[in-house]
């Protein structure tokens, strides 16, 4: 190799490695300040795309479970509401079975019709009570069931049937003007009752089979987030632990490529005791 003070090839060289040695040592420094060894396009381009697309699902799967925690909630309250309304209706059975002894007076009598009017106007306001959100599955306010997210496409969905709880209808079959101020009246509410609460309770049991389901679909979107999040960990998480040993091992390297380029540096010094005399 030629000697001359115009084109110190071994500089170069030096400087071109202790060049790459600081890029290495720039991306090592991103990968464990980021905790990703994939932070960007430029990282990987492919690896980031199928990453970027993935977390574009768990997104999509928040707003489903968002959905789903919505529907959950529209079918406890109707839950809650209908187990209120099962009770309610075998007290007003009691009542109306103490009404059928024909032996009571007209005071007693009035006062068991007094007790069924005040439970069935209490059944009329959790009716009329039970919303959430705006939405209520017992007061026939909804023609039809409510439908919810099941998935991240937005395509698939799980509905939540209704069931109309209103007086004189399919499910309590108690009119608004029932009343039990004779025998013959209690007897004909009687007969009603007892169909209502079979009605009301095969509807809670509709209502739970559906909450059920609701449950058991939400655990699987969440799973399914949480497998999607670790897939995303294992394409673009960087080693930590390799990372740090890589990049005390750089910073070592950085030294040495800093000492080999001053020493490449000061070789012409060497073409000085050529010339002296």
């Amino acid at each position: 190799m030629t000697t001359s003070v115009q084109t110190n090839m071994s500089a170069l060289v030096a400087l071109q490695n202790l060049n790459a040695t600081n890029r290495d040592l720039v991306e090592s420094q991103n990968r464990v300040s980021t905790g990703l060894s994939v932070g960007g396009a430029k990282d990987n381009a492919a690896v980031f795309a199928v990453a970027q697309n993935m977390r574009a699902d768990i997104g999509a799967y928040a707003a489903v479970k968002t959905s789903l925690d919505r529907a959950r909630s529209i079918a406890d309250v109707a839950l809650a509401a209908g187990e209120s309304i099962s009770n309610l209706l075998v007290e007003m059975r009691n009542k109306v079975t103490a009404a059928l002894d024909p032996s009571l007076d007209a005071a007693s009598r009035a006062a068991y019709n007094e007790d069924f009017a005040a439970l069935r106007r209490q059944i009329n306001s959790i009716i009329n009570n039970a919303n959430f959100d705006g939405a209520n599955l017992i007061n026939g306010s909804l023609a039809a069931g409510i439908q919810f997210l099941a998935d991240a496409e937005g395509v698939n969905r799980l509905t939540l049937n209704v069931e109309n709880m209103n007086f004189s209808g399919s499910i309590i079959t108690l009119s608004t003007t029932q009343n039990i101020n004779s025998v013959t009246n209690a007897q004909a509410a009687l007969t009603a009752l007892q169909a209502s609460i079979t009605n009301v309770n095969a509807a809670l049991a509709r209502f739970g089979s559906s909450s059920k389901m609701l449950e058991a679909h939400q655990t699987f979107v969440v799973k399914l987030s949480d497998t999607l999040t670790g897939g995303i960990g294992n394409l673009v998480d960087a080693d930590l632990a390799r990372e740090s040993a890589n990049l005390q091992a750089l910073q070592v390297k950085q030294q040495l490529g800093s000492q080999a380029l001053s020493i490449a540096n000061a070789a012409p010094q060497a073409l000085l005791s050529l010339f002296r005399g």
